[in-house]
Order: C-alpha cells, then sequence, then structure tokens
C-alpha cells in the first residue's frame, strides 16, 4: 500500500489562519463549479460554514460583509459569484488596523486611578439627593482605601473631601462634620451615632431594672408591714 506524505511546507499559504485549512480548500473546489447558480448556493452555505467557525464574530450586517469579504480573500479576488455584497478591492489588504483610542487627559491623581474618576463622573449625573451623597460616602471610603494602600502615612477625611470636589469641579460635597463624627470614609470603623444610641438604650435598660428593683424592695416592704 503506498502512502505519501504531505508536509505543510508542501502545502499553499494560508490566506486567512482563523478559518483553517478545510475552508481554503472548498473555496478553491467553488472556483471550479462552472454553473453560476450552482457556485452562488454553495458560497451562501460556505459562509454560514465560515460563521460558525468564528462565533465570536456576532451575528449582524457587518459581520455578514466582513465574512463575504473573507471569502473573497481566501480566494485571491478570483472567485465570481453574486453575494449579497459587493466584491472588495484587493487594497483592503493594505489597510492597517485602525488605532486604538487612548485618554489624552492625564490622571489627576495616580494613588487613586481613572476608576475613580469615572465613579465620580457617574455621582455628578445622579438626580436624587441621598443617593448622590451616599455615592460621595462610597467614593470617600474607596478613595482613602487606596491612599491608604499606596502610602504608609494616614491622610485625613478633609482631604478626601477636598480630592473629591476637585475631581468633580465642586460638583460633589458632603457635610465634613457628619463624615468625621460617623466615620463615613473609613471602610473598618462604624459610624459612632449607631454606637452611642446602643449605649443610651443600655443605659435606659438599666435603669428600668433598677426602678424594678426599687418597686420590689418597696413592695416587700409594705409586706411585711402587714404581716406585723
Amino acid at each position: 500500500m503506498n502512502t505519501s506524505l504531505e508536509y505543510n511546507t508542501q502545502r499553499a499559504h494560508l490566506k486567512l489562519r482563523e478559518y483553517g485549512r478545510n475552508v481554503q480548500n472548498l473555496v478553491a473546489h467553488l472556483k471550479t463549479i462552472k454553473d453560476q447558480e450552482e457556485r452562488n448556493k454553495k458560497a451562501a452555505t460556505l459562509v454560514e460554514l465560515m460563521k460558525l467557525i468564528n462565533p465570536d464574530l456576532g451575528n449582524d450586517n457587518e459581520t455578514d460583509q466582513k465574512v463575504w469579504d473573507d471569502l473573497h480573500i481566501i480566494s485571491n479576488f478570483e472567485l465570481e459569484i453574486e453575494g449579497p455584497f459587493p466584491k472588495p478591492d484587493p487594497s483592503v489588504l493594505d489597510r492597517k488596523p485602525e488605532r486604538l483610542k487612548y485618554y489624552s487627559n492625564e490622571i489627576k491623581f495616580r494613588h487613586y486611578g481613572r476608576s475613580v474618576e469615572l465613579l465620580i463622573d457617574q455621582a455628578i449625573a445622579m438626580k436624587d439627593p441621598k443617593e448622590k451623597e451616599g455615592a460621595v460616602v462610597a467614593i470617600g471610603r474607596l478613595m482613602k482605601s487606596f491612599f491608604q494602600t499606596w502610602n504608609k502615612e494616614a491622610i485625613e477625611d478633609e482631604q478626601i473631601l477636598k480630592n473629591i470636589k476637585k475631581l468633580s469641579k465642586d460638583q460633589l460635597d458632603i457635610n465634613i462634620e457628619t463624615v468625621k463624627e460617623l466615620g463615613l470614609f473609613d471602610s473598618d470603623k462604624k459610624p459612632s451615632g449607631r454606637r452611642s444610641s446602643n449605649n443610651n438604650k443600655g443605659r435606659r435598660n438599666n435603669q428600668g431594672g433598677k426602678g424594678r428593683r426599687n418597686n420590689n424592695q418597696g413592695g416587700g416592704r409594705s409586706n411585711n408591714r402587714r404581716r406585723n
């Protein structure tokens, strides 16, 4: 039994590697079909197969045109078919990909990062005053934790609020005395107001207990008098 091995160096160069050699062979077969109508139908079937091979491409009109263009590229622009899109010009192969857009403006506070600036923009757009104030508290807490991560020294709440106002162009603000009293910018500290209310409850309970003991003592004396 005679077998022949075909090495990659002996095969035709792959035009578009993402579709593989089998698709390229099918495109080569398409060019040999003489009947125009049959060639059109099989080209449409092949396009659907190419979309299945690359499901990440999506499913919209731009994706369809890209796959049809890829079909022509694989065929060296030699495939004569009547598709839903015109045959692309070979010059598309010389086009360079578009450059990614980067932010041109510099980050004002690098230790906070750009994510904080984006959160501030979202907070500015909030219409509900309570939601906006809650967003300021969350941002301040996040900024303080970021600062303490990258710096050994502590930062005062006044400085955090000053930075928030600067980044928001004075569109975000909060009562600094309330922030300091309740520890709103401290992620590991409970608001002091809650602790004081719990202490007051404890005092009231203790006072109530004392009152009941006094009543019991008073009741005991009156009972003793009755027995005498």
